[in-house]
């Protein structure tokens, strides 16, 4: 113990003057040191308790039905359905105009998400915003993969706009595809 905390501890006068502690001093230290393990016990009881309790219950003991926080609810649903993947890229869908930036934004829309194949596809408003897209393609993936974590996107395919609804008639080709062969 050094000068300054022998100076702060009024209640051990015998070990500031360097003297041997008398009784009352022995005293008081096996006193102080009984109350900081009693606390100690005490909180890790307290802890233990908690621990063991879980929380509010339906009955006498804890069981599956027992109320949980609706955020824990939510990520245990989501872990054992083995949804956490896709949850991670429905919020990517969500935030949108953060990742790629407004003007992107506005003419490119996310459609799915393939969790087999790892590939997002999106869908532009015009095969000019399609082919911007596509060159910005390494780029966007690199930025997903470093929000979701590695990995998640491997490929973003880039959709062109849609045409108008095929028609099938008497007078279709077969083999065609009609009018859809200029969009995309």
């Amino acid at each position: 113990m050094s000068a300054d905390e022998a100076a702060e501890r009024p209640e051990e006068p015998a070990a500031k003057k360097g003297a041997e502690p008398s009784g009352v001093d022995l005293a008081r230290v096996a006193l102080r040191a009984a109350k900081e393990q009693a606390r100690a016990r005490g909180d890790a009881a307290q802890q233990k308790k908690q621990a063991r309790r879980g929380g509010l219950r339906s009955g006498a003991r804890a069981d599956g039905r027992d109320p949980m926080a609706l955020g824990a609810a939510i990520n245990r649903l989501l872990t054992e359905r083995g949804w956490e993947t896709p949850a991670a890229v429905g919020g990517v869908m969500g935030r949108w105009p953060q990742i790629v930036g407004e003007d992107l934004a506005n003419h490119c829309v996310p459609e799915k998400y393939d969790e087999d194949e790892r590939v997002l596809i999106v869908r532009c408003d015009s095969t000019a915003w399609a082919t911007n897209l596509r060159l910005l393609a390494p780029q966007l993936v690199a930025r997903l993969n470093e929000d979701l974590g590695h990995g998640t996107v491997r490929f973003l395919k880039v959709n062109g706009p849609g045409g108008p609804p095929r028609r099938y008639g008497p007078l279709r080709a077969p083999g065609s595809t009609g009018p859809g062969d200029t969009y995309g």
